[in-house]
């Protein structure tokens, strides 16, 4: 995977594009660290039909994602802290 500087991929966007399309995913760095990825389309594709459940599905699932027991309003049992 090639790497790009920020300012590089600015000014040679499209040649950037072409060697997404031709050499797979190309890297992108600002002052020297990894900030993004351009990858060819089929690829995200791809990789988003694999992320499943996705995060919003997750979210918005009605299922729950924790075992931690929640008690009723007015069953907790509360502390009493005695000032001295």
């Amino acid at each position: 995977m090639k790497g790009w500087a920020v300012q590089e991929a600015k000014a040679r966007f499209s040649e950037l594009l072409m060697a997404c399309d031709t050499d797979g995913p190309q890297l992108v760095t600002k002052r020297g660290v990894e900030t993004a990825v351009l990858v060819p389309v089929d690829d995200w594709k791809r990789l988003q039909a694999l992320a499943k459940p996705s995060l919003k599905a997750l979210l918005l699932s009605k299922e729950s994602r924790t075992n931690i027991p929640v008690l009723k309003r007015g069953q907790a049992k509360r502390r009493i802290v005695e000032i001295i």
